[in-house]
């Protein structure tokens, strides 16, 4: 879904947050939603990132906002520059700012849109049954909690 730009911080029902950085907000009880989580905070050398679970208050709003459900996690959204992306755009976006060798992901590009995103939407719609649920959100380590967003 395509809306102006930093169209949230004129939507009254999402709370203000630090958006002046790129953020992931990604499903927080999902394994491999947070392994993806992890693998930014250790590959993302100049700690551009920060990331937000979709369970939080603010993660949830942002859903609501952009038309996704709230509790149906189909989608990681990438907030970037005022814009937000979303499936495979949202995925290569974040490898291409990681740098070499994870920016070559960008190569996706040559498989048309409606292709890349079928491929996404289907692990987005089977990983809690290939790859797990966690019980609890996951949590940053001490060290990268100023990264994350509640």
């Amino acid at each position: 879904m395509r809306r102006a730009p930093y169209s949230w911080r004129t939507d009254a029902a999402v709370p203000a947050f630090p958006d002046d950085r790129p953020i992931l907000i990604f499903d927080g009880h999902c394994v491999m939603c947070s392994g993806f989580a992890r693998f930014i905070l250790r590959n993302d050398r100049e700690r551009r990132f920060r990331l937000m679970a979709a369970q939080s208050p603010v993660g949830a709003a942002l859903y609501r906002h952009f038309g996704l459900d709230p509790r149906d996690y189909e989608t990681n959204i990438l907030i970037e520059d005022g814009q937000a992306w979303f499936k495979s755009e949202g995925s290569i976006r974040i490898f291409e700012r990681l740098g070499w060798p994870w920016s070559a992901m960008s190569l996706g590009r040559v498989l048309p849109r409606p292709l890349r995103d079928g491929l996404y939407e289907i692990i987005a719609r089977n990983r809690l049954r290939w790859f797990g649920r966690r019980e609890t959100c996951y949590l940053p380590e001490p060290a990268d909690a100023d990264r994350f967003i509640a």
